[in-house]
């Protein structure tokens, strides 16, 4: 008898195209795709079919099923590349895509994507120009190297440098630099697949001069690799030879010196209260032929690979076909060549430049901004209770790897929510709202929020918790 019921109740499910015509999917139909509307009605139809198979009772109300398809629909709708609020204290967060542009790359940006732009037009002669021009002439200038390009990404301005400058031949790299960075890309597979074949010298804390020289007697050598231990540090009983000397090895031998940066620093961030990092200038007066570094970390652009140097090697680099499959569009070269002019002035670029106020910002003022976001919180949602913490926030992106930076939290509890509940949910809200877990509780740094991003995160949440 049970069964037959069951039978009878599937039957009063109604068809995918009457419940497409009830009044709950109106605005839907309208504002939506149609195909992802019906996807949604086929999906909530399917469960309900389900449901009923498998525990029996009436089939539910057909108004009930266009209102959970409608949202259904419109969660699906949503793009999966969207605007989130980052209260996880981390600076450079890979997975939230990095470092937020300048506000004037940010127009840029727009005002590019508006239309029609010059990427590969040169607008004095009236003739077809070369895409990146201004990108590469403002890091010129910047770091006083000779060329300079720019790729799509670090990663990528390694593979380009290996690639046309050691095909088919060794590079020599230090056993204690053969790195692994951001989404397990290893040094050494960059390199196979790059052509190049790597030649291992030193040990993992220690490498000398000497074992450089003994592996240039060779003759299948094309370059010297250095990179630059940007996700990590080794301390103790190590050596590492002084790049000036590395360098004049290099020309010796007429090889180039190569040297990845990883981060990109183009100012001392000891000014700023950070650990210092190789800044690209100094490894270019080090005596580097190409320097490498990402756009997107601490220098706060676009995501891009930056490559500086020697003429004789950047334009190597540019004629490679390699280099046209690595290449900038036009909305990442747009932020990036308005972003470097703010370093030529870098008391304007560390308050201008997110990622740089963000690193810079100091206790005191982030005690008084969690403290606004707690006091929000807590007269917007009254089952909450909310306290200060000290949390350390992170630079992330691989930088710095052993600074903390000193700074405050907003620790919440809720009354029938946990920890859980409350980072699932706020991901979840519009905007969604990162933060962490801690001591079973959940955490909301504001050192990477703006101040008004301080109100819509309190409206976000207090529309999702309360």
């Amino acid at each position: 008898m049970a069964r037959i019921v069951r039978r009878s109740n599937l039957r009063n499910l109604p068809a995918v195209e009457a419940l497409l015509g009830h009044a709950a999917l109106a605005r839907a139909l309208e504002r939506l795709p149609r195909p992802v509307v019906v996807e949604a009605v086929r999906a909530e139809l399917a469960d309900a079919r389900a449901r009923l198979t498998r525990e029996g009772g009436a089939a539910p109300d057909p108004a009930a099923l266009a209102a959970q398809a409608a949202r259904r629909a419109e969660q699906a709708a949503r793009p999966q590349l969207r605007r989130v609020l980052n209260a996880t204290g981390v600076v450079l967060h890979t997975n939230l895509g990095r470092a937020p542009l300048a506000e004037v790359a940010r127009r840029a940006v727009s005002d590019v994507a508006r239309g029609y732009s010059s990427l590969e037009f040169d607008l004095d002669s009236g003739r077809r120009g070369e895409r990146g021009l201004g990108v590469e002439r403002w890091l010129t200038l910047l770091t006083g190297a000779e060329a300079a390009l720019a790729v799509n990404n670090g990663a990528g301005a390694v593979l380009l440098a290996l690639s046309s400058l050691a095909r088919g031949r060794g590079v020599i790299v230090s056993r204690g630099e053969l790195v692994e960075i951001g989404g397990s890309f290893r040094i050494p597979e960059i390199l196979e697949k790059s052509g190049a074949r790597l030649i291992e010298v030193g040990t993992t804390n220690r490498t000398h001069l000497r074992d450089y020289e003994r592996a240039l007697k060779g003759d299948d050598v094309a370059a010297i690799l250095r990179v630059h231990r940007s996700n990590f540090r080794l301390d103790g009983f190590t050596a590492q030879p002084d790049p000036r000397a590395l360098s004049a090895l290099a020309r010796k031998r007429r090889v180039p010196f190569i040297e990845d940066l990883g981060s990109g620093a183009l100012v001392d961030l000891a000014a700023l209260g950070l650990a210092h990092e190789p800044t690209v200038t100094e490894s270019l007066l080090a005596g580097a032929d190409v320097v490498t570094c990402s756009g997107d970390k601490l220098l706060g652009g676009s995501q891009a690979g930056l490559l500086v140097g020697r003429r004789r090697w950047i334009e190597k680099l540019r004629k490679d076909p390699l280099a046209r499959a690595l290449r900038l569009d036009k909305l990442a070269l747009a932020a990036l060549e308005a972003t470097l002019p703010l370093y030529a002035d870098p008391l304007r670029a560390a308050r201008e430049v997110p990622a740089l106020a963000m690193l810079a910002i100091g206790e005191d003022a982030l005690e008084v901004r969690a403290r606004r976001l707690a006091t929000a919180l807590e007269s917007r949602i009254s089952a909450l209770t909310v306290r200060l913490v000290r949390g350390p926030g992170e630079v992330g992106g691989g930088a710095l790897p052993l600074h903390e930076l000193p700074g405050w939290a907003v620790e919440v509890r809720h009354a029938s929510l946990d920890a859980n509940d409350l980072q699932r949910l706020a991901r979840s809200a519009e905007p969604p709202v990162l933060g962490i877990i801690r001591g079973g509780a959940f955490r909301l740094d504001p050192r990477a929020l703006s101040e008004a991003e301080l109100d819509e995160a309190t409206g976000a949440l207090a529309a999702i918790w309360s």
